[in-house]
C-alpha cells in the first residue's frame, strides 16, 4: 500500500490499482442463455403479480 503524509501528519493511504480488464462480446450460446433466464424470468414475476391480483 502506497502512503504519503501531509505537512499536518495525516496519512494519506492509497491501494495497489488492479489491471484493466475489458469486457467480451458474449458468445451466441451465452446470449440464449440470457434469452430463457428473461423468459422465466418474466413468467415468474407475472405469476406473482396474477396471484396477488386474485388474491387480493
Amino acid at each position: 500500500m502506497y502512503t504519503t503524509v501531509n505537512e499536518d501528519g495525516i496519512l494519506n493511504n492509497y491501494p495497489t490499482e488492479t489491471k484493466m480488464q475489458f469486457a467480451e462480446y458474449p458468445a451466441i450460446w451465452e446470449q440464449r442463455q440470457y434469452l430463457i433466464q428473461g423468459v422465466f424470468a418474466t413468467l415468474l414475476v407475472a405469476t406473482l403479480v396474477l396471484v396477488a391480483f386474485t388474491a387480493s
